[in-house]
């Protein structure tokens, strides 16, 4: 059984967190808790860090900025990669002596000067384990690529170039990997098409490009840049689906009957030539005034999307609908203002068709057909919630009001579904809807299909994305191979593949939310002084979180500034509780703050609390 072993500092001889290791437990004292100390370290979760580097008169020092690792690294001479006193730098460490409170290392990467939006930027990536740059000989490969299509090739395909056809992506997207095609048939159905960039045509197994996007596998989205998984070259040129040009693509393409039952599915290769690339305001723009170019294509999709999706919730999805922070940047990529972006019609359609093409994917995969079982797939999976979280959860949302059944699946997700609409527009939304995300187990990649809890679908997979996502190529390869009459698959070889996409797409998180903390932080440090009206969003024992209403931004007060009473943390009820006068500061309260301090080499915001409203 998974059970926590206390190890105390002296004991954890040079292990730092993360790392694998081989524990020897102590016999049980007193205590009820089991301890240990570390014998050997088996697996080191990380040898790079980043910090700033101090050039005194006997050594310097990379002072990491880092809970990850608590001690700096000594940095010997002929060791600082001309690296400058005060200068960003990326340490690897190569020696850590037995006795020796501070492991050694060398400087591999200067990073420049502190505050500089690149620098920072560059040592969000390298703090998660993420390049920023590829390599020349992966560059050069991208550019001997041709992006001539030949007639042989036009010949071995489904040609669509002649059937209406559009892209619809964010307004600063350059790598559109999907398109969708409509046109009424003969026998009254509409066939849809969900067209996908072909990206493993051009990528072929062991080459150097496929390399590095498999060790990528995923492209990393910052507040001011993408870092693709594949060249440029490939991303934002060959394989992108830009308007009035060839493509070849991967498709699914669909007969459907406008109670958007689906009566004919047929998957294979395919050429396109996209009439119109459209960014979601101008697609949302048709949607609503009902016209502009392809108003009839794009009304009839949205219709079907809306078919499709009301079917999706009778059967348990669950409708997690996330508003994100972006930023309106100058050229130097300093924050001018946040504002927050909401998924409209415009998204909502493109998402249902991408869903039914992953969903219809993995079922010709893997769901077992009368005469013979399902052969092995990538499937995104995503587990029922645990109910000692879900519980939780229940318990929390009473204070507000509302209630959570947890009796089955269906109540569940039902009364989920209910409280997401509910909290619509309330103070207490965005707090909701995140616990509720966290309630969640998370969604990965495995070749063991558990179903997708949140999508109510028992196949999935990820077939729609594979400019920026290493698992979605590894569906297109599957799919060929089985639509060539191939054999299932070794699953043995693509679980770890699976495994190292989960683990790069949460480090590519991770990455995304600190830059946008680090830019949070720096649209404030010029507001220091100023007041604003928060909403508790976090309780500790150290103090209280507050997120800004107006621009999403997050910073704590400590607890030693409620000064009225004697506070204490009370984690049950997520809130501070007054020992004297009974006065509480519970999670999703209205307060107003004031902006004290921005540190942005810890990516902090400090806040004191201006005079509560009577609550």
């Amino acid at each position: 059984a998974d059970r926590d072993i206390f190890v105390a500092e002296q004991n954890l001889h040079h292990a730092l967190d993360g790392d694998e290791v081989k524990v020897l437990v102590f016999a049980r004292k007193k205590s009820k808790r089991l301890e240990g100390e570390v014998v050997e370290i088996l697996k080191k979760a990380r040898t790079r860090f980043v910090g700033v580097l101090e050039i005194n008169a006997k050594n310097s020092y990379l002072v990491t900025d880092n809970s990850h690792i608590p001690y700096d690294i000594l940095i010997p001479p002929g060791n600082t990669n001309n690296a400058r006193n005060g200068e960003k730098a990326i340490a690897e460490i190569v020696d850590w002596p037995k006795n020796s409170k501070n492991p050694i290392g060398k400087i591999v990467e200067v990073l420049g000067k502190p505050g500089e939006n690149d620098v920072e930027i560059h040592a969000i990536l390298a703090e998660y384990g993420l390049p920023y740059k590829f390599p020349k000989n992966v560059n050069d490969a991208a550019n001997k690529l041709s992006d001539e299509i030949s007639v042989e090739e036009i010949k071995l395909r489904r040609d669509f170039r002649s059937v209406p056809t559009f892209t619809i992506d964010p307004v600063d997207a350059k790598d559109f990997d999907d398109a969708l095609s409509l046109q009424k048939l003969e026998n009254g159905l509409w066939e849809v098409g969900v067209h996908i960039a072909d990206v493993t045509f051009y990528v072929r197994p062991n080459t150097t490009i496929e390399t590095e996007a498999r060790e990528r596998a995923t492209s990393v989205y910052l507040v001011d840049r993408v870092v693709p998984m594949l060249p440029e070259k490939l991303s934002n040129n060959i394989c992108s689906l830009r308007p009035n040009e060839d493509k070849l693509c991967y498709s699914a393409v669909f007969e459907i009957d406008d109670n958007a039952s689906i009566s004919k599915e047929w998957f294979g290769r395919t050429i396109i030539n996209s009439n119109r690339r459209f960014n979601y305001e101008e697609a949302q723009q048709v949607i609503e005034t009902g016209e502009g170019d392809m108003a009839a294509e794009i009304l009839q999709l949205q219709k079907l999307a809306k078919l499709l999706r009301n079917e999706r919730y009778k059967a348990g999805a669950i409708d997690f609908e996330r508003s994100e922070v972006k930023f309106n940047l100058d050229q130097n990529g300093k924050p001018l203002g946040v504002y927050i972006k909401e998924n409209k019609d415009s998204n909502k359609l493109i998402e249902e068709f991408m869903l039914l093409a992953n969903r219809k994917v993995a079922e010709f995969i893997g769901k077992p057909k009368a005469e013979k079982k399902g052969r092995t797939c990538v499937y995104r999976v995503h587990d029922e919630p645990n109910p000692e979280k879900l519980s939780t959860f229940s318990n929390f949302v009473k204070k507000f009001g509302y209630q959570v059944q947890t009796q089955s699946r269906s109540s569940i997700t039902k009364s989920i579904n209910s409280l997401l609409d509910q909290v619509q527009g309330k103070a207490e939304q965005d707090l909701i809807e995140n616990i509720a995300i966290r309630s969640m187990a998370k969604a990965e990649y495995s070749t063991q299909n558990i179903g997708h809890y949140g999508l109510a679908f028992s196949f999935y997979t990820h077939f729609t994305s594979p400019i920026r996502r290493y698992p979605d190529m590894m569906v297109h390869r599957l799919l060929d191979h089985y639509l060539k009459g191939g054999k299932s698959m070794d699953a043995e070889i693509l679980e770890p593949l699976c495994q190292h996409s989960s683990e790069m797409e949460q480090k590519a998180a991770n990455a995304e939310r600190a830059s946008i903390k680090y830019k949070q932080v720096e649209f404030l440090s010029d507001k220091i002084g100023q007041v604003f009206e928060g909403v508790i969003s976090g309780v500790t024992q150290w103090g209280v979180y507050v997120e800004i209403v107006e621009n999403k931004c997050e910073g704590m007060i400590p607890l030693r500034d409620f000064t009225d009473d004697y506070y204490v943390f009370d984690e049950e009820n997520y809130c501070i509780a007054g020992a004297h006068y009974k006065k509480k500061y519970q999670l999703g309260d209205a307060l107003k703050i004031k902006v004290v301090k921005a540190n942005l080499e810890k990516k902090q915001l400090d806040f004191s609390l201006v005079k509560a409203d009577d609550c």
